[in-house]
């Protein structure tokens, strides 16, 4: 990443001339296919770079910002729901240097949350959660993720989602698959939703298109950020 300073920053290759304007005068409603295409360019690069510079920070300080997260997390979530104990929260199984909550979902378990994980059935579909607990059987998932191997399917009241980059307005940078957007677009009720990464994977805007949706919230190590 690029160190602790939290302001926003420019841009490697800002697509099309929205680096010229303010962000907030790009109307995702307005794209045209050139401009969606400048977009989708720009998100590709920016994704290889802050997964690049993700991985490359040491293990300690990736596992410290972890630790600084789950408090705020918290938080975050009795402010809301006003308990824990309950609760059904989808989480991740962390691959690509994405922060392991994985001790808080063991102790979530504990106090009596249901914790489960995103599964997908079928590609270009909407994911399923399958319950988690730390001993149920795993099997390797798409993209060789390990999933919950059987199980009920449960719908989340709480939805964490790692992101790759993030912005002001709750917009995150995942892979690419619209897995996630697709999901939240689907639930009936939808789950509250929290995109978690690193505080300086914020940009200044995704260039949100029409099927991105915002977080509810984005948690980072310096704590919560509400749209």
């Amino acid at each position: 990443m690029t160190g602790d300073d939290d302001s926003p920053r420019g841009y490697a290759s800002p697509p099309c001339l929205a680096h010229e304007i303010d962000p907030a005068y790009f109307d995702p409603l307005a794209t045209d296919a050139a401009q969606t295409r400048d977009v989708v360019r720009w998100r590709k690069a920016e994704r290889v770079r802050l997964v690049a510079e993700r991985a490359a920070l040491p293990v300690a300080v990736r596992q410290d910002a972890a630790a600084r997260i789950m408090p705020h997390l918290e938080t975050v979530i009795r402010a809301r729901f006003g308990r824990i104990e309950g609760l059904t929260i989808s989480a991740w199984w962390p691959i690509k240097a994405e922060l392991n909550l994985r001790h808080w979902l063991v102790d979530l378990v504990g106090r009596g949350a249901t914790v489960a994980l995103p599964v997908v059935l079928t590609a270009g579909t909407p994911l399923v959660f399958r319950r988690w607990t730390p001993d149920c059987p795993m099997v390797q998932g798409i993209w060789k993720i390990p999933v919950p191997a059987e199980g009920p399917e449960v719908v989340p009241d709480v939805t964490l989602a790692p992101v790759v980059g993030w912005d002001t307005a709750g917009f995150r940078l995942g892979y690419g698959g619209g897995y996630f957007d697709r999901t939240l677009a689907a639930l009936t009720p939808r789950p509250f939703a929290i995109g978690i990464g690193l505080q300086a994977a914020q940009v200044q805007t995704i260039f949100p298109l029409p099927h991105d949706i915002a977080m509810d919230v984005i948690v980072t190590e310096a704590g919560p950020h509400a749209p």
